[in-house]
């Protein structure tokens, strides 16, 4: 069952906004003169919030997450498909995270663990042929079982190759199919047959009324665990999130998101909010659980 979001405690972490897919307008106390008595009064009145170029509130204060909120713990990437990480990376930074990154493959299943120990949540990119190990699977499903988050990347056929492998082993789910996305959707909307658009009301979507799905994706197959996240253009889910026994996931069938027009609605936000969501900070409160240091690991 996911954490209703309006029944959430106040964590240091967490923005003013947190859960909300449009910020509020700003109330403001002032000291006006009465044209007609001259004398001063106060008057309140309010400020809608600005907006960025596609929709969204505007400002990092309308991120799930403070600035900084997550100084001293580190996102670990299993990076199977090349593509230039810096933006997601510098993203991340905004919060506080650091991210030890592999992208020349993976080490021996006792390395891997050793590494993932320093790491509060681990984010997998897959390829299109399975590259990962029973050995790797198993470091991955304690890792997950103990309660760190992981978020599960995949994209069109054949780009699921590991994600198939990880999300069958943690939860029972799968991906499949190519279909062609490149739209900006909106908050969920239902017209009876389909679904269409990004969740409404939930701590992954604060600050999101508009979100780019990725140019061609996959399809979240059809399960009973995950509830649905990201539903594409086409009407297909595109990511779904787990949040059940004290442990998270999403399983994404879009991480060209990550590579390809990044700069399109609501990305660099997506990113953030999920990392601050998979600190999974209802479990574990304030405890730092890495140090801090961005690395490349190299095989």
């Amino acid at each position: 069952m996911s954490v209703p979001t309006i029944a959430l405690p106040a964590f240091a972490q967490y923005s003013e906004t947190a859960g909300m897919n449009s910020a509020p307008a700003a109330r403001v106390i002032e000291q006006v003169r009465n044209d007609k008595t001259g004398k001063m009064e106060t008057r309140e009145r309010f400020v809608p919030v600005v907006r960025d170029s596609y929709g969204n509130s505007g400002g990092n204060q309308h991120d799930l997450a403070v600035d900084g909120a997550f100084d001293g713990q580190t996102v670990a990437v299993v990076q199977l498909y090349d593509f230039p990480f810096d933006a997601v990376r510098d993203a991340l930074k905004e919060k506080g995270f650091s991210v030890f990154r592999w992208n020349h493959g993976v080490p021996p299943a006792k390395e891997f663990e050793k590494q993932l120990a320093k790491a509060c949540q681990l984010w997998i990119i897959s390829s299109d042929t399975r590259q990962l190990s029973d050995e790797h699977i198993a470091v991955i499903k304690r890792f997950f079982d103990s309660g760190k988050g992981v978020y599960i990347w995949g994209d069109n056929q054949p780009y699921y190759a590991d994600a198939n492998a990880v999300g069958q082993a943690l939860m029972g789910v799968t991906m499949q199919g190519d279909l062609m996305g490149d739209q900006v959707v909106g908050l969920e909307k239902s017209n009876g047959q389909q679904h269409i658009g990004i969740r409404r009301s939930h701590l992954l979507s604060t600050g999101l009324e508009f979100l780019y799905e990725g140019i061609t994706i996959a399809t979240v197959q059809k399960n009973k665990v995950l509830e649905p996240l990201l539903y594409g253009s086409a009407g297909n889910l595109v990511s779904g999130f787990y949040d059940r026994n004290g442990k998270r996931a999403i399983f994404d069938g879009g991480f060209t998101r990550l590579c390809n027009k990044w700069d399109t609605a609501g990305t660099a936000r997506y990113v953030k909010n999920s990392a601050a969501w998979l600190v999974n900070a209802e479990r574990f409160g304030d405890a730092v659980v890495a140090k801090k240091g961005d690395v490349d690991a190299k095989k």
